[in-house]
């Protein structure tokens, strides 16, 4: 399981990888998770959270309501006894265990979604959950003991969160993937606009490194070049850009 530190000794740890990742955050004895991966992979994720010890979270943090990101969230909150967040616009999908929309980025993506998106629909429903806390349209986790934030990211959903820990690590969730050679872009979102958007708040935060919840993680310098070469969506509704003394 790898390992990530900031300049506080806060420890983030993805417990789950793969197809899907899931990232547990420690400050000594408390602790939250960013998302459960799918419900397929429970007892993994229960075994290595045992494993290091956790027998119970302060927070389960979903980034949205998808299946590969909330498929143990039901699980979570009666075991380990997790406060569930979420943001207020994915409360309902997560309260049926279902897929809110998504769109495809690319002619290849945009191609399976109309082949397979109904049946895939059908087949990704999920335990119901019920967030304990509606994030609207960001979320500070002091309460729970962490200099973090959950952080409003919508494009890839309309609810999509990100967390910002220590303003030095951000967890993204499907805001950026980390899976093709030279761009952080993914291929599904509902609004692509509205992505890269979301990369100009994430940098504003002047986190050195992100952490998507597909792939490895990806440094500040190749999210600030992707941002820059798509620079025709920024100034487009209030994108919130990043600084010169920032990059």
């Amino acid at each position: 399981m790898k390992s990530w530190e900031t300049k506080n000794g806060v420890k983030v740890t993805r417990v789950l990888a793969g197809r899907s990742n899931a990232f547990l955050v420690v400050n000594g004895d408390k602790h939250f998770l960013v998302d459960t991966g799918p419900g397929g992979r429970w007892k993994t994720l229960d075994r290595r959270l045992r494993r290091l010890g956790i027998g119970s979270l302060d927070a389960l943090i979903l980034t949205h309501a998808h299946y590969d990101h909330a498929g143990s969230a039901a699980r979570l909150q009666e075991k380990y006894e997790a406060k569930v967040i979420a943001h207020i616009a994915e409360g309902p999908s997560l309260a049926r265990g279902e897929n809110n929309a998504v769109g495809g980025t690319n002619a290849l993506a945009r191609l399976l979604i109309a082949a397979l998106g109904k049946r895939f629909a059908r087949r990704a429903r999920y335990e119901p959950c019920r967030p304990d806390i509606q994030v609207d349209p960001s979320f500070d986790l002091s309460r729970f003991g962490f200099k973090a934030v959950a952080l409003h990211t919508p494009g890839h959903t309309p609810g999509s969160l990100s967390v910002i820990v220590d303003g030095e690590i951000a967890i993204v969730g499907d805001a950026m993937f980390g899976v093709f050679p030279g761009t952080v872009f993914p291929p599904y979102a509902l609004d692509a606009v509205e992505t890269v958007k979301s990369w100009g708040k994430l940098l504003a935060t002047h986190c050195r490194l992100f952490l998507p919840a597909h792939g490895s993680e990806n440094p500040r310098k190749l999210v600030l070049r992707d941002y820059d070469k798509r620079s025709a969506f920024r100034g487009k509704g209030g994108c919130d850009e990043p600084s010169k003394s920032d990059r």
